[in-house]
């Protein structure tokens, strides 16, 4: 059993569901601490972060990665515990074996590989962890960010474990993600009987022709590297349960996943344009659940693709496709970021797994990638 493997199996008997650790971070540190990485435990709210770096000079390369998990949904659905790794059929079983706690110990492993070579470093090495992915993403690594910047740190490149392998681990990389923003739309009408509409207004006539238009919003990507944005509207209720009652409200919820071709405040311009033209009483509220970026210098995507050619002989396919990652809040302050884990296939899902040749092949990867972006002999 190989290291990478062990460590993964250690990581998921942690029952770290969102915003728990668990003592996840606590395991990492101490290996960290024992190959000479300056560690720092970071508490915010009720979520742990890590923050470890190696190397006193040259630019910096980062491991981003998260310890929390989703919860398991109905435990008895599952073939084994989903807080033991199970092997089965060459599979690592567990909550967590793909997202990602088997990045993450590939994350470790590779640098301690690396290190067992005494390389003279022309930069420095960097890991990033947090408990607050799978959540509401308030107190993870957006804190860690601004606790950085405040020391004067700033991050380079930036490699996210997220799992992004279709079919082979290196055939998809991400190299940017959209962003997210979304809104309630309370529309206010008159609650009545429905014998006497005249003395009542109903909101879900009212919102027929609005909801038209809204459902019809896209937004161009003028970058070539994304989707077109295109309004969602996720959920839709108004009644009072009584078939013989006009409602008083209709309320909804709406999404847009966009590109950098697309402003937060063009979206909400053109939604809120919408419900102004057809003069309708109703209250918004927006939220921001990340900003898109796109990484567009060549050198961290360059070296993980060569990295993924010398271990695994393919070209790796670039992408942004998808939702949102903790490289939404690495990339606006000038770092490169780049996502590369393993298979997506089963996360989140019932018996997640992960393949554990995958996981090896994802540690040389790594191991690689150290070597071109902060070995002296490269």
């Amino acid at each position: 059993m190989t290291k990478t493997i062990e460590l993964v199996r250690e990581l998921i008997s942690r029952k770290s569901v969102t915003p728990l650790d668990e003592g996840c971070q606590q395991i990492i540190g101490e290996r960290l601490e024992n190959i000479g990485f300056k560690v720092e435990h970071l508490r915010f709210g009720e979520v742990d972060n890590l923050w470890a770096t190696l190397g006193e000079r040259g630019p910096l390369f980062t491991f981003l990665g998260h310890t929390d998990v989703v919860p398991t949904g109905p435990v008895e659905e599952w073939d084994s515990d989903p807080f033991e790794a199970t092997e089965k059929d060459g599979l690592i079983v567990g909550r967590g074996a793909a997202d990602m706690k088997g990045s993450v110990a590939a994350f470790i492993t590779s640098i301690e590989d690396f290190l067992e070579d005494k390389p003279i470093l022309s930069g420095r090495i960097g890991v990033l962890l947090t408990s607050d992915e799978e959540g509401p993403a308030v107190d993870g690594v957006s804190k860690v960010v601004k606790y950085l910047e405040k020391k004067g740190e700033k991050i380079d490149w930036c490699l996210v474990g997220e799992p992004t392998a279709n079919n082979q681990v290196g055939d998809v990389i991400k190299i940017g993600r959209r962003g997210s923003v979304s809104a309630k739309i309370i529309v206010k009408g008159i609650q009545g009987h429905v014998a006497y509409p005249h003395k009542a207004k109903n909101p879900i006539h009212m919102f027929s022709l609005p909801l038209v238009d809204l459902s019809g919003l896209t937004w161009k990507d003028q970058t070539g590297k994304f989707q077109d944005s295109v309004l969602q509207i996720s959920n839709l209720n108004s009644g009072t349960g009584a078939t013989n009652v006009i409602p008083g409200e209709l309320e909804l919820d709406l999404n847009v996943r966009h590109s950098p071709s697309t402003s937060v405040q063009q979206i909400k311009h053109d939604v809120e344009s919408i419900m102004d033209k057809h003069e309708l009483n109703y209250e918004i509220s927006w939220k921001i659940g990340g900003e898109p970026f796109l990484t567009t210098e060549q050198d961290l995507i360059d070296a993980v693709k060569d990295s993924i050619k010398e271990i695994s002989g393919i070209d790796a396919v670039c992408t942004t496709d998808g939702g949102t990652s903790d490289g939404r809040f690495i990339a606006p302050t000038g770092s490169q970021v780049v996502e590369l884990g393993p298979g997506n296939a089963s996360i989140h899902k019932i018996n997640e797994s992960v393949k554990k040749e995958d996981l090896n092949e994802l540690h040389q990867i790594y191991k690689t990638l150290l070597i071109k972006l902060v070995s002296q002999s490269s």
